[in-house]
C-alpha cells in the first residue's frame, strides 16, 4: 500500500483505480453514523468514508485518506467545505 506520494484527486468512478493509495475527494454528505459517513461524489457515486469526522459536520466535505475499495475511503483528514458548494465545478 503506497500512501507516501501526494493524494490523487478522484471522483467515485476513478476511486477503483487507486485502491490502496492515498486519495482526496469531495462528497456531499447524505448520512453520518458513528465511525462512518455516506456521501455522494462529484460524479454522483455513493461513497462510504470511515473515520472520525469533525463536529459539526457540514453538507460538503473534502476527505484525504486511503482508498479501501471501489467505494470506500479510510479518512486521515477531513475539511468542512460548508453547506453550499459548486459540485459541478469541482468534478474531475
Amino acid at each position: 500500500m503506497d500512501t507516501s506520494s501526494p493524494a490523487a484527486f478522484v471522483n467515485g468512478g476513478l476511486l477503483r483505480m487507486h485502491v490502496g493509495r492515498k486519495v482526496r475527494t469531495v462528497i456531499q454528505v447524505t448520512r453520518s453514523d458513528a465511525g462512518s459517513v455516506m456521501g455522494k461524489s462529484t460524479d454522483g457515486c455513493q461513497l462510504v468514508v470511515r473515520g472520525s469526522p469533525p463536529a459539526p459536520l457540514t453538507s460538503y466535505v473534502e476527505v484525504i485518506g486511503v482508498a479501501e475499495n471501489e467505494n470506500s475511503i479510510r479518512a486521515e483528514l477531513w475539511t468542512n467545505f460548508g453547506d453550499s458548494f459548486g459540485m459541478p465545478f469541482y468534478s474531475v
